[in-house]
């Protein structure tokens, strides 16, 4: 199959995340995608936000790939970019993507979209409704089709509230806290501490000086769940991880009009994983702030959305709103 029956024609869908970049080559007939590639690490930033060039060096020999295994004079016809960080970190990304592509590829439709765009693309589709993606942070997103709405997304020390670096802040106090003696403690997150990382005076040593402090924190989230069924400590942290999260959601949530459907709020994200533990008080949480709200678990990931994307981009049918950061349809063509 290929895009319209046009034969060799295919739609880009890439996916830049914290923990690496994933590529998917499909057809604008086909929700699946034909081929995925994973392209190793995330890509870097450096003075001007994400690297661009760092982007193309891993993107454009992992789409020769695709297309030489499925043919000779395979070509792309639309493309959507999806990335962490596109909406502050995105600028050279945009000035350099769209000619560059053109330039390699000979791709005209272009889309650079957060990772929240494609994580709603790939969730809830072309309809209104919102999605909290949620992993080692946490974003909110939704739109009624004319505007989006954005809650949070700020990193985890100016926000990211409810989310596992969130949580797992949380849970290591409440153990730093029992540790000392100190009201608040929890003896039972702190055994899982000196589990996991050992001599609780030693944390801060291991902690601080990494570059990666985000996704150390977030590892002790499960370490909360886990305790929260006889600890009342890690049960409030993740109640009011809920709470949080359920206020993202109701902040960007499209209001229903009467005679229309409730808003869905999808799911996405590996802090979901998480289960019953921090699922039963969202449950409760988003019942209390939007009555009149569905939440379903996400039906697909950022990949899947930058796909989506691409495809809408292809046929003429794209209806997600655009936006100078949040989602780019750039004016595209080759580099003088």
């Amino acid at each position: 199959m290929t895009s319209h029956g046009r034969p060799g024609t295919y739609v880009l869908g890439v996916d830049s995340g914290g923990s690496g970049l994933r590529v998917a080559l499909g057809t604008a007939g086909s929700d699946a995608p034909l081929a995925t590639v994973a392209c190793g690490g995330p890509v870097r930033t450096g003075p001007r936000g994400i690297d661009a060039a760092h982007l193309l060096d891993q993107v454009l020999p992992a789409v020769r790939g695709l297309l030489d295994a499925h043919g000779p004079g395979g070509r792309i016809t639309a493309a959507a970019v999806g990335a962490a960080g596109m909406a502050t970190l995105g600028d050279e990304l945009r000035a350099e993507l769209p000619g560059a592509l053109a330039d390699a590829l000979g791709v005209r439709r272009i889309a650079l979209a957060a990772d929240a765009v494609t994580a709603y693309a790939g969730a809830v589709g072309q309809r209104p409704g919102a999605v909290v993606a949620a992993g080692t942070g946490l974003i909110a997103l939704g739109t009624d089709l004319a505007q989006w709405r954005r809650a949070d997304g700020w990193g985890h020390l100016l926000g990211d509230s409810g989310g596992g670096a969130w949580i797992g802040r949380a849970g290591l106090d409440a153990a730093m806290r029992a540790y000392d003696g100190r009201r608040g403690g929890s003896p039972a997150l702190l055994a899982r501490l000196e589990t996991v990382f050992g001599p609780p005076r030693e944390l801060p040593g291991l902690l601080y000086p990494r570059a990666d402090r985000p996704a150390l924190l977030a590892s002790f989230a499960p370490e909360v769940a886990a305790c929260a069924d006889r600890d009342p400590v890690a049960e409030g942290i993740l109640r009011a991880a809920a709470a949080h999260i359920a206020e993202a959601a109701a902040a960007v949530c499209p209001e229903a009009e009467a005679d229309r459907e409730a808003c869905e709020v999808a799911l996405t994200g590996g802090l979901f994983r998480m289960g019953e533990p921090l699922l039963a008080p969202l449950r409760e949480e988003l019942a209390r702030l939007l009555p009149r709200a569905r939440a379903v678990p996400g039906s697909g990931d950022p990949l899947i959305g930058a796909l989506r994307i691409a495809q809408a981009l292809d046929t003429g049918e794209l209806r997600l709103p655009h936006h100078p950061t949040l989602l780019c349809v750039p004016a595209s063509g080759p580099r003088p």
